[in-house]
């Protein structure tokens, strides 16, 4: 499907014609920059690679460099390849803005972000355990705690996979089927209903 990269700004929140207030995230949304194309003739699929947000030249490298300079474009932060099921004809440099994806407000769409990292997390945190409960009985500093295993003798192991404490956060998260709230294509912004992973000022992929 098509689709924009773009920034998360933050939250928000609108009124409904309703009256209902309704929570929303603000993506900054393109313009974004046509750097390939590809066919199913010389890559053996069709997709269009798009490029996002300004990059200083002293920080790309040189073969990154030519990529740009072919689509006769300055270096781009961010790449991501969509689908080629835009309405209009693609050449190289071509720049693909709000308006040429998202038509109007009452659209779905899906947006990939890369969660915010927690660190190291127990598993009370990180996966919902309860804890021992109770405080008594000899349990001292056992309240959040996983508890047992479960495993004897064999396999005198732990399985792989189980839920115990680990690193939390940092993980590629799509959330299916967000509203369109409202297109502000003279900034580039759409503001979409409910909360998308990320922090602030973290890249985005918008699809339809």
């Amino acid at each position: 499907m098509p689709g924009l990269i773009g920034k998360k700004i933050g939250m928000t929140s609108v009124f409904g014609a309703d009256g209902k207030n309704i929570p929303c995230t603000v993506i900054e949304a393109g313009p974004c920059v046509v750097t390939q194309i590809r066919t199913e003739e010389k890559d053996g699929y069709a997709a269009v690679q798009l490029a996002y947000d300004e990059k200083k030249e002293k920080h790309t490298s040189g073969g990154l460099m030519g990529h740009f300079k072919k689509a006769n474009t300055t270096p781009k932060r961010k790449i991501v390849e969509f689908s080629n099921d835009f309405t209009k004809d693609l050449v190289l440099g071509d720049t693909i803005t709000v308006t040429d994806v998202f038509h109007d407000q009452m659209e779905w769409v899906d947006v990939t972000g890369i969660s915010k990292g927690k660190g190291f997390q127990g598993v009370v945190k990180r996966h919902g355990f309860a804890g021992v409960g109770g405080a008594t009985h000899g349990q001292h500093n056992r309240l959040r705690a996983p508890g047992s295993m479960g495993a004897s003798s064999w396999p005198s192991r732990v399985f792989k996979g189980k839920r115990l404490a680990g690193r939390m956060g940092g993980d590629q998260v799509k959330i299916l089927n967000l509203r369109i709230v409202k297109v502000i294509p003279e900034n580039n912004l759409i503001l979409v209903k409910g909360s998308i992973p990320g922090a602030k000022g973290s890249y985005v992929i918008v699809e339809e």
